[in-house]
Formats: C-alpha cells, structure tokens, sequence
C-alpha cells in the first residue's frame, strides 16, 4: 500500500504515514475525503494491538527503511497505544509526530470527548468498525470462545458494556457489535464517532511539504 515506485527517488511534496493496520481503511477513506493524494500509507502488523512492545521497534525499522527509500516526511497512524511511551521515544530520535491521544479508542471520539467518558467507561470493552469486521478472528478464536463459549465470564467479567465506536453507517457493523455484546452478556451502546481527531491530524501532516 506504498512507497516509491523507485527506492531512493520519491517526491518532494510526499508525506509517508506509517499505520497501524487497524485503521488503514479509515486512513484511506480521509485521504480520499480530504483529496490527500500526495500521502503514501504502509502499515505495521494489526495484530501488535495485542502486543504493544512490538510496535516502537518495527516504528524504529519502518522509519528508517522509509528515509532510505528518499521519504522526507513521515507521519506515525498510531496514538501511544499501550507503549508506555517508548513509541515517543523512537519517534523523537526520527523527529516524526504521532497522532495525539492515547490510542485509537481516544482519538476515534476526539480527545475532549473521550476525557468526558472515560471514567465512565473505565468498565467499557471498545469496538471500531475494524473491530467489528475482525470480531471473530482477533477476539472470538484466538481466546478459545468459538469452542468454550461459557469462558466469556471469565474473559469478560470486569466488562459492564460493549461501546461501539461507529466510524460509518453500516447496518452488518451494527449487527455485529450488538451480536458481541449479547454473547459476551454485556449491555451495549453505539456511539457514532466517524474519523473523529484522524482527519485534521493527517491535513496537518499533510502540510509539512511546502
């Protein structure tokens, strides 16, 4: 989903953003939105949502592997994201910016809006449109839920809610997200936050080449 068509020779004028795969269609969809063709996109492993301390040292590759290929300008698709701030510290050394907030769940309703709720939702299991579409491959397999449907207490009994976290209109989505909560035997609520702080935070990136 990226880099220059020969290694060592790209634009002037493009930007590099270096993604979680988890919001690689919403990056996509603000850039067509907001008519950003000059930014690139390539993407780190989703499944580093599970495993955080993975995230700054495959950050630190990217990065690098993207100024060799002639990228001047790199823009990290990632909030801190459990990293405890070690994504910061790879990401000042590169003198590359993040996405503010402290993960995707925050940035998706805004970060003013998420401080609002997040005492609130201390006891919330989040859901996003990818989340939704990967219900069954990143939570339902992986814990063994599809097999033992009755270890859903165990794995979520500090859960009160199933918070949907909309970012489209899509009538599948819905079902999945209230299908999730009745089987995990939570309550459940939708909030439809659309790209929330993603889109000004990629036109600002998408600045920098003056």
């Amino acid at each position: 989903m990226t880099a220059a068509d020969t290694i060592g020779q790209v634009s002037a004028d493009k930007v590099l953003v270096i993604a979680c795969g988890m919001i690689a269609r919403e990056v996509l969809a603000v850039k067509e939105r907001l008519d950003l063709a000059h930014i690139d996109l390539t993407c780190l492993p989703a499944e580093f949502h599970y495993y955080p301390e993975r995230i700054p040292p495959a950050m630190d590759r990217a990065i690098a592997e993207a100024k060799a290929d002639g990228y001047r300008h790199i823009f990290a698709g990632y909030a801190d994201c459990g990293t405890g701030g070690m994504l910061d510290v790879v990401l000042e050394r590169h003198g590359v910016e993040r996405i503010a907030g402290p993960h995707c769940f925050a940035f998706y309703q805004g970060g003013a809006a998420f401080e609002a709720v997040a005492d609130a939702d201390m006891t919330a299991f989040y859901m996003t449109d990818f989340l939704c579409r990967q219900f069954e491959a990143f939570f339902i397999k992986p814990l063994g839920l599809d097999r033992h449907p009755e270890l859903a207490a165990d794995y979520f009994g500090n859960y009160e809610k199933v918070v949907y976290l909309a970012q489209t209109d899509d009538p599948d989505l819905d079902r999945v997200a209230e299908g999730a909560a009745e089987r995990l035997g939570l309550a459940y609520e939708r909030r439809f936050t659309g790209y929330g702080d993603l889109p000004a935070a990629l036109g600002e990136a998408a600045k920098r080449p003056a």
